[in-house]
C-alpha cells in the first residue's frame, strides 16, 4: 500500500489512540478509531486485520501477568480482590450466543463492496456516538435484550470489530468492575481469533509486517492506557465520554459525506 507521508503519521498517532483506549476502557479499540483510519485510508480489510492482531496480542500481554499475580497473591485484603478476575460464566453465556452470528458477519464483510461497509460503519458508529453525547448508553435489562444485544454486536463485530457497545451493555449486567476488563478481554480474544483465521481461510491479507511495524506505536497508548485504567473505573467520565462522543459523531459524518461524494 503506498500512501503519502502524512497519512503514514496520522495512522501512526490513530494506533497510539488505539492502545490507550482498548487497555484503558477494555473496549473501543475498534470502534474508537476505525472512523479515523477510514477517514486516512477508507478500506476496512486493510485496518481490520491489524486491529485483531493487536488485541490478541495486547489482551495476551494484560491477562496473562493479571492471571499470574492473581494465583501467587497470598496476602489478600478484601473478599472482593479473592474473586476470579475474569467471569468465566459469562464468557462461556456470550460465546454460546455469539458464535453464529459472528460467522455471518464475517461473510458479509468478506461480499459486501467496500463502500457500502464503510458507509454501514459509520452510521453505526454515529449511531453510538449520540449515545455517548446524550449520557444514555445501551442498557439490558431482560434475558431477551441480552440475548438480541449479543447476536446483534456479534454480527456487527464479524463485519467491522465494533460490535463492543452491545456486548457491554450485556456485560454491565453480569460482570462485576473488577471482573470487567480481563472479562472483556477473553472474550474479544476468542471472537478476533475466529475473524482472523476467516480472513485467512478467504485469502485475505493479513498485514502482518504492517501490524508489526505499529505495535510498538500501539504499545505507547497501551502503557498510558493501562495507568489511568483504575482511574478510569473509579470516577465519572461523562463529560470524556460526551466529548468523545462528540468526535466520534463528527468523523462518522465526514466519512458518510467522503463517500457520498466519491
Amino acid at each position: 500500500m503506498e500512501l503519502l507521508w502524512q497519512q503514514y503519521l496520522l495512522i501512526i498517532l490513530v494506533f497510539i489512540w488505539s492502545g490507550f483506549v482498548r487497555s484503558g476502557l477494555g473496549f473501543g479499540g475498534a470502534l474508537f478509531t476505525i472512523p479515523f483510519l477510514l477517514l486516512i485510508h477508507n478500506d476496512p480489510l486493510f485496518f481490520l486485520p491489524i486491529i485483531s492482531i493487536h488485541l490478541l496480542f495486547f489482551a495476551s500481554l494484560t491477562l496473562f501477568p493479571s492471571q499470574l499475580f492473581s494465583k501467587k497473591s497470598t496476602d489478600i485484603k478484601s473478599s472482593e480482590n479473592n474473586q476470579p478476575s475474569v467471569n468465566w460464566r459469562f464468557v462461556r453465556y456470550a460465546l454460546l450466543i455469539m458464535i453464529i452470528p459472528k460467522l455471518a458477519g464475517v461473510i458479509g464483510l468478506l461480499i459486501l463492496p467496500s463502500d457500502l461497509m464503510n458507509c454501514i460503519i459509520f452510521v453505526l458508529i454515529g449511531a453510538y456516538s449520540l449515545t455517548y453525547i446524550i449520557g444514555r448508553p445501551l442498557h439490558s435489562s431482560s434475558r431477551f435484550l441480552d440475548m438480541l444485544f449479543l447476536i446483534v454486536g456479534a454480527y456487527i463485530s464479524g463485519t467491522s470489530l465494533i460490535g463492543g457497545p452491545l456486548v457491554i451493555a450485556v456485560a454491565m449486567r453480569h460482570v462485576k468492575s473488577h471482573e470487567f476488563r480481563n472479562t472483556l478481554f477473553v472474550l474479544w480474544t476468542v471472537l478476533v481469533s475466529i475473524k482472523l483465521c476467516a480472513f485467512a481461510y478467504a485469502g485475505v491479507d493479513l498485514q502482518f509486517t504492517a501490524a508489526l511495524w505499529l505495535l510498538p506505536f500501539a504499545a505507547i497508548g497501551h502503557f498510558i492506557g493501562l495507568r489511568f485504567h483504575q482511574q478510569l473505573l473509579q470516577q465519572s467520565n461523562a463529560r470524556f465520554y460526551q466529548i468523545l462522543g462528540g468526535v466520534l459523531l463528527t468523523a462518522s459524518l465526514a466519512g458518510i459525506v467522503q463517500i457520498l461524494s466519491a
